[in-house]
């Protein structure tokens, strides 16, 4: 599986208070997560974000709190990926866990630009920047993670494999 967007371009350290601030974490509908992911630092994110659109950042993206509702954010919000140099540990779990993929590549945090158009390949790992046509290389999904992706988030990989309800 691969995708094809337009890159956001985020620094290090992008704390899930940032991604979806604490503020609405009150509600759990997915589309109103996805009206706020980001604001507090870009205030334009949500009109300017498209189906497919990938973010990309520095180190430690995904920092602080524990909450699922970081990645279900951008996930709601059109992002097809994320990559970043790192993740925090619990972000990254929580990503599979909802099904949004994420891809640890630090050349190509630092070589992508916003505003780039961007394709990932789930399967191979190679990420390529369609704008300056440089190509990089991450990490391909295990094929347990890309399954878990694949059905939409670890429940649902379960029910599909008969193993929940």
């Amino acid at each position: 599986m691969s995708v094809t967007g337009t890159a956001f371009r985020y620094g290090d350290n992008v704390d899930t208070d940032v991604i979806i601030p604490a503020r609405y974490l009150n509600t759990p509908e997915r589309s109103e997560l996805a009206r706020h992911c980001m604001e507090d630092l870009d205030k334009d994110f949500v009109k300017k974000v498209r189906e497919n659109d990938l973010i990309v950042a520095g180190n430690n993206f995904g920092c602080g709190s524990s909450r699922e509702h970081a990645p279900i954010a951008i996930l709601a919000s059109g992002i097809s990926c994320v990559i970043a140099a790192s993740f925090a540990r619990i972000f990254y779990r929580n990503a599979i866990n909802i099904g949004l993929p994420i891809m640890e590549c630090p050349a190509a945090a630092e070589r992508i630009s916003a505003g780039n158009r961007v394709t990932v390949d789930f399967q191979t790992g190679m990420i390529q920047n369609e704008t300056t046509g440089e190509t990089f290389q991450a990490a391909p999904f295990p094929d347990f993670v890309n399954e878990i992706i694949c059905s939409g988030g670890l429940l649902q990989s379960l029910k599909d494999r008969g193993i929940a309800k």
